[in-house]
Formats: structure tokens, C-alpha cells, sequence
């Protein structure tokens, strides 16, 4: 059953001079992580926009739950959370505060408000510091309480646009720990980012965006084969390098890539292991011990380039200013 569908949205800025989204369609099963990913201005907030109601396309249709999200938005805000890039937080009040806030402008009643805020502070670690003014809070702590607070109604569908944004590499981490005990949980998620490593650890499948249009889709493995599976790399003193190719190449039967300044080899193979035993031994035999020797599979990085021809952190289609106007 797919709990998220999109299907041909068209979303134009400034008079139609700016195209953040071009005719994209999505879908997410339900119980499962899609990932959006791609670099800053290819439309993933866009898309997250439309989907959680804050923003009509110009032209396209959306579902949530089964739910037309142009046509019955308040039935749609009722069934999901929202997390955007930025910690949606009172600064003057307590993480407490914030908390109790929320499920009140929720309508969830004084009690169940207070119940709820204490529940979620205690699975989030944030007890200890929960009457603190949020101004004192790290940034992971304040992205931590911003997702508790998408939770307040306890969403069936949760939409986090590039959560882990700003965080050292520890919160980065502590917040996939929380993302994957909600979706143990049974919530459908649709999680944006730009980083590529984040896709690769939380996703069951993942759709890349460039210029506001879905341009692959696939689990990760999926799109990593799509670059070409495995390498053997081989480095080597200066003077080895040209016998050394000759030796990669002949068990990989493909012209191999050199790089001279790191006195390393690389070539595509298909036996996996068994390549890299063949090399050890063949090099072993001419005299010619490797300083490193291993195989590569590709990145995410690798597969994004391969499919846009630019890096993932390129800034591009949507401009800055008009992203940020568009947030209002």
C-alpha cells in the first residue's frame, strides 16, 4: 500500500523563472523510508512543502494516506508530523514549555498535553535538561526536540526535510538512532538530505532529485550497481605503477584509471575476492608489494556524480533567495 503519492507536480517562483519542481512523481510504501536526495535547490522542500500541506502546486496531484492533500488539507495535518531544517522552537521558553505548547495548539487537552511532553522529553534524553530555556540547548539537542515535537499527535506519516542539518557528527548519529526506533514503529517517513551517507544508512529505497525532477530510484545497492559494482585498487611505489597496470588490467580485461600522484590503480572487476587474490599472488610473483590493495564498492557520491555529472553539494536550479521566500 503506498501511503505517500505524488504524481506530476509542477511548482514554478518568480513568475514561472524559477522551476523548483518538474513534473516529479513519488511514492512511499507504507511502513517505509524513502529518502530524497540531492544537492541544495533540486526541490526536495518543495516537495516536502506540497506533501505536508503548506504549499499548492501549480499543477499535479498529492496524496497522504489516501488523503488528497489540496483538497482536504486539515484531514492530512491531522495524520503527519513535520520536522523542517530548522528547530521550530521557542527559545525564550523550556524544552518542557515547548513541548506542552505544541500539544495544546494540538487540541490535546492540558493532561494529556503534560503526559505527552513528558513521554516523548524521556525517550528523546532530554529529562535532565527539560526546564532549561532552549537558548542554552546544543544543536542536537534542539533538533531533538524539534522532531519530538512533530510527534506530539503521534503521526501515522512523518516528513523530515534534511533533519540532521548543522549537527556535529555525534548528534548526526544520535539522530539516526531516533529515526530508525520510529520507523520500528510502523511510521512511514519521508526523509530529505543531502548527505549521502545519511540515504545509504536509513532508506529502503531512495529517489535522487536534480533540477526538481525524480532522475533514479532505487534501494541503495540497486544504484550503486547501476555505476559499475566493484573496483580493485592497488597502490604502489612510483617506478611499479606501469607493470603494475599491465597486471590490474589483465585480470580485470578493462583499461585501468591511474593516479600518479597517489601512485594508485583502480580497474572494474567481477569476480570480487577471487580478483583480489589473482592480484596479490600475481604481483607477489614479479616482486611487487602493494602499499595498499583492497576492493572499492561505489559510493553514493560515485553514483550521484555519475548520474547529474556534478557533485551532491552543488547549489543548483532553485535559487537561494527564492528557496528562502518561499519557506515564509
Amino acid at each position: 500500500m503506498k501511503t505517500i503519492i505524488a504524481e506530476h507536480l509542477i511548482k514554478t517562483y518568480d513568475k514561472g523563472a524559477v522551476r523548483a519542481l518538474d513534473d516529479l512523481s513519488l511514492d512511499v510504501t507504507e511502513g517505509t523510508v524513502l529518502s530524497v536526495l540531492g544537492p541544495n535547490g533540486a526541490g526536495k522542500t518543495t516537495t516536502v512543502r506540497i506533501l505536508a500541506t503548506l504549499l499548492k502546486p501549480d499543477s499535479g496531484n498529492a496524496q497522504v494516506a489516501g488523503i488528497d492533500v489540496i483538497k482536504h488539507p486539515d484531514k492530512v495535518r491531522e495524520l503527519i508530523g513535520l520536522s523542517g531544517q530548522y528547530a521550530a522552537v521557542d527559545e525564550t521558553l523550556t524544552g518542557w514549555d515547548n513541548l506542552v505548547m505544541f500539544g495544546r495548539l494540538y487540541h490535546l487537552g492540558k493532561q494529556q498535553s503534560i503526559n505527552r511532553a513528558n513521554e516523548l522529553l524521556e525517550r528523546f534524553s532530554l529529562t535532565e535538561s527539560a526546564r532549561r530555556p532552549i537558548k542554552t540547548y546544543s544543536g542536537g539537542m534542539r533538533r531533538r526536540l524539534d522532531l519530538a515535537a512533530s510527534l506530539i499527535v503521534q503521526p501515522k506519516v512523518l516528513f523530515l526535510d534534511e533533519p540532521t542539518t548543522g549537527l556535529d557528527p555525534r548528534g548526526r548519529m544520535e539522530m539516526w538512532g531516533v529515526i530508525e526506533e520510529l520507523v520500528k514503529g510502523g511510521v512511514t517517513l519521508l526523509l530529505t538530505t543531502q548527505y549521502l551517507e545519511e540515504a545509504d544508512q536509513l532508506a529502503d529505497e531512495i529517489a535522487v532529485i536534480d533540477r526538481g525532477i525524480v532522475i533514479a530510484r532505487g534501494t541503495s545497492d540497486l544504484l550503486k550497481r547501476q555505476v559499475g559494482g566493484e573496483r580493485l585498487e592497488v597502490t604502489v611505489e612510483n617506478h611499479q605503477l606501469a607493470e603494475t597496470t599491465q597486471i590490474i588490467e589483465k585480470i580485470s580485461g578493462q583499461s585501468a584509471q591511474i593516479d600518479a600522484a597517489l601512485r594508485k590503480i583502480s580497474a572494474p572487476v567481477s569476480t570480487g575476492s577471487t580478483a583480489l587474490i589473482e592480484a596479490l599472488r600475481a604481483l607477489d610473483e614479479v616482486g611487487i608489494h602493494p602499499l595498499d590493495i583492497g576492493l572499492k564498492r561505489p559510493s553514493l557520491d560515485d553514483v550521484f556524480l555519475s548520474l547529474t555529472g556534478h557533485v551532491a553539494e552543488e547549489a543548483v536550479a532553485e535559487p537561494v533567495k527564492k528557496k528562502r521566500r518561499a519557506k515564509k
